[in-house]
């Protein structure tokens, strides 16, 4: 193994590390969420609205349960880990290392990715147990699960990288990527929706990650899957390359 790979895997370990101390809020909390969610939609709405375009509710929302649980972690762990480092002074002396900027960006990322896949495997084996889950498209289902893991690892190195204070992070996460899931249709169908509300929905992005992995479960999509895969191929490319620039120069990372 050489230098450079020895580096990167110590940091992707590291990161790991960090997750896995806290197992209760990485482990624990996503399986009593998910079952919360699971149930309580699934005997309070679910008894009400018995199908969703030919689907069992419960299965319906199962598909963005999955990928909020991905992102949300991936994005969390990024962010907290990168200003966290920043707040200790740590982040200058791995800037100063032999590791390379993009061996840096890339072993922060993979922790994020790695805490999210972790947690919505849990979420995934929770749902199996509980309800009746396919997999329908399971060649979409990994491309467009990993895309959206890898983005928003990315999104949180970016905010981590920008913000000077953990109430930056807190402010991103409440106020930008949680309406932007809950509004990208995880409980409901968007077509369900008046105008113009329908017509907003369109211009979220989260919207297409959630019908790229519920086409990849359950078959079914309200937005072209081919399309919605390659632009989250180049939104996730263009924000690396951003971070990598960043990574480089050092952007409000040095003191």
């Amino acid at each position: 193994m050489s230098p450079g790979q020895i580096r990167f895997f110590a940091l992707v370990r590291r990161e790991c590390n960090r997750f896995m101390k806290i197992k209760r809020q990485t482990l624990g909390a996503p399986l009593l969420e998910t079952f919360l969610y699971i149930t309580v939609f699934g005997a309070a709405l679910g008894s009400r609205i018995k199908e969703l375009h030919g689907v069992e509710y419960v299965v319906f929302i199962i598909p963005g349960l999955i990928m909020m649980s991905w992102a949300t972690n991936a994005f969390s762990n990024n962010s907290s880990s990168i200003l966290q480092q920043k707040f200790q002074g740590a982040i200058q002396d791995q800037l100063s290392s032999p590791a390379s900027p993009a061996e840096l960006l890339m072993g922060f990322s993979l922790g994020g990715f790695l805490r999210g896949m972790t947690v919505s495997t849990i979420t995934f084996l929770v749902a199996f147990v509980l309800v009746d889950l396919p997999v329908e498209n399971p060649l979409v289902l990994v491309a467009g699960i990993f895309l959206v893991g890898f983005f928003f690892s990315q999104l949180g190195v970016l905010v981590g990288v920008r913000a000077e204070q953990f109430d930056d992070v807190a402010f991103y996460q409440t106020f930008v990527l949680t309406p932007l899931i809950f509004l990208g249709g995880v409980f409901y169908s968007v077509t369900l929706l008046p105008e113009p509300w329908q017509t907003i929905s369109h211009f979220n992005p989260v919207y297409y990650m959630i019908n790229v992995v519920r086409y990849g479960f359950i078959g079914y999509s309200e937005a072209n899957v081919a399309l919605s895969l390659v632009f989250l191929a180049v939104a996730t490319a263009l924000l690396t390359a951003n971070n990598l620039r960043l990574f480089r120069r050092g952007y409000r990372l040095r003191a």
